[in-house]
C-alpha cells in the first residue's frame, strides 16, 4: 500500500514538474495554432462557396435576345440531334445556314430531337 501512494506521489510530482516546465506554454501555443488553423480553413471553405449561382455571359444572353437573329425558342442543327435554348453555348456555334427553329420543346421532340444536357434551363 505504502508503494502504490509513493509511486502516486512520484507521478503527482511528475506532472507538476510539467506543468511547472515552460514545455506547457509550448505544447498549448501548438494546440491553439493547429486549432485556430483548422478553424480558419474550415472557414475559408465556407465563405468559398457561398456564390451558388454565377451567370457569366449576361452580355451575350442579352446580345442573343435583343438580335434579329432569334426566330423562335429552340434551335437545333440540321446535322445534329439536340435542341437548344438560342443563348446556349452549343446554339451559338450552329452556323445561321444550319439552324432550324422551333417554338416549343414538343414540336422539336416531334422530329426527333433530344434536349442537349449542356444546355441549362431546358
Amino acid at each position: 500500500m505504502r508503494e502504490s501512494i509513493r509511486y502516486l506521489t512520484n507521478k503527482i510530482k511528475l506532472v507538476s514538474d510539467f506543468f511547472n516546465s515552460q514545455d506547457v506554454f509550448l505544447v498549448f501555443t501548438i494546440i491553439l495554432v493547429a486549432s485556430a488553423s483548422f478553424g480558419l480553413g474550415r472557414l475559408s471553405k465556407i465563405t468559398e462557396n457561398d456564390f451558388p449561382l454565377q451567370i457569366n455571359n449576361i452580355a451575350s444572353v442579352s446580345e442573343v435576345i435583343e438580335s434579329n437573329e432569334v426566330k423562335g425558342n429552340y434551335v437545333v442543327s440540321k446535322n445534329g440531334s439536340k435542341y437548344h435554348l438560342p443563348w446556349c453555348s452549343g446554339a451559338q456555334r450552329i452556323s445561321e445556314t444550319n439552324k432550324i427553329w422551333f417554338e416549343t420543346k414538343e414540336e422539336a421532340e416531334n422530329k426527333g430531337y433530344t434536349p442537349a444536357a449542356n444546355c441549362k434551363g431546358i
